[in-house]
């Protein structure tokens, strides 16, 4: 007796079914996340390590210890990245002068410390990796976003024992950069671990998503976000090349969107106009037929002949430019206000 056959529709079937399901598992659904928290107990691993190359005495190495014990008993909240620092400040005085610096308090403006050791390829690699994110931590908590950006430059998660830091602390400067697509991308690689990462971050996180998602490119609220950016860097005694391409691109937008005012405000001018001249004084019946008795003569409007004969007058002008500041919330006028110093000041060097 023959086995009996599957029906070729069964095979296919099942054929189907196989293929879809393996489309699906390559999915982002089942996609691997791109980096992994590291355990705590990895972490002390590294530091051990660390602690038999570097020949230290043995009193320091127990300090070393001793230390990590003791912040453990602080509980789960206790941070990774200042349990390391701690405890590589016992071993390091240039790591004990980096914590001192990052804990008393500093006048915005001042010369920053140079830390060359945090780029010296001598230092170890436990300490210049991850006290380099220590650092870049402290200078995006007082407006260094820039200096931030370069001390963490070149890390990548897997070089580093808190990758979760790595990758918030670039998202919120990029974010305070105004650069949306280098902190959009940013928080979605920290939001892989979302349920991992420590609360502060994925909340943080998720209204700076929400916060990028809102913005607008060339919107009011993307130019004030930049201006403000201008007058922190200033308030930083940051004068230099950066600080006036960016101040310089926030005017060339104000003059972009300002000038769109302008022509949209001329539209609908000539709008009225055009219907106040198409609709008679005295309309005739609609039932009604009109005789033709003039001889089709009108004459000419004289609209002049100077150049720009169309565009709005002073009065009309500054008009449209006083709307943008009643229809827009007010912590934007500030931002107005500061464009119509520029170019009162323009036009005065020009005047000279």
């Amino acid at each position: 007796m023959t086995a009996r056959r599957p029906p070729r529709l069964l095979i296919a079937v099942l054929f189907c079914s196989i293929a879809s399901a393996a489309a699906f598992a390559g999915s982002e659904f089942f996609s691997e996340p791109s980096w992994q928290i590291v355990p705590v107990e990895t972490v002390r691993l590294r530091l051990e390590e660390y602690l038999r190359e570097s020949q230290l005495p043995l009193a320091k190495q127990a300090a070393v210890r001793e230390s990590w014990q003791a912040s453990a008993t602080e509980g789960e909240e206790a941070d990774t990245l200042d349990r390391l620092a701690q405890c590589l400040a016992k071993a390091d005085d240039r790591v004990a002068d980096l914590v001192e610096f990052c804990s008393q308090p500093f006048e915005l403006g001042a010369k920053l410390p140079e830390f060359d050791w945090l780029a010296d390829s001598e230092s170890p690699i436990l300490v210049r990796h991850n006290l380099r994110i220590y650092l870049a931590r402290w200078l995006v908590q007082h407006g260094y976003y820039d200096e931030a950006l370069t001390w963490t430059d070149g890390l990548e998660t897997e070089d580093v024992l808190v990758p979760e830091s790595l990758l918030f602390y670039r998202a919120v400067a990029f974010h305070q950069l105004v650069r949306p697509v280098q902190a959009e991308a940013a928080l979605a690689q920290l939001m892989q671990q979302q349920d991992r990462i420590p609360l502060r971050y994925q909340k943080l996180a998720d209204l700076m998503q929400r916060d990028l998602a809102a913005l607008k490119d060339e919107s009011l609220d993307h130019i004030a976000r930049r201006m403000n950016d201008v007058r922190r860097r200033l308030d930083l005694g940051r004068t230099g090349e950066r600080v006036q391409v960016v101040e310089k691109g926030v005017i060339e937008s104000l003059d972009k969107l300002i000038k769109q005012l302008e022509d949209e405000a001329q539209k609908q001018c000539q709008m009225a106009a055009s219907a106040g001249q198409s609709q008679p004084s005295t309309p005739m019946q609609e039932s009604q037929i009109a005789e033709l008795k003039g001889p089709g003569k009108v004459d000419r409007k004289n609209i002049g002949k100077s150049v720009g004969w169309g565009n709005l007058s002073d009065k009309e002008r500054e008009k449209a430019l006083q709307d943008i500041g009643r229809e827009f919330p007010s912590h934007y006028r500030e931002v107005i206000e500061e464009y119509f110093r520029r170019l009162a000041a323009e036009e005065s060097s020009r005047s000279e």
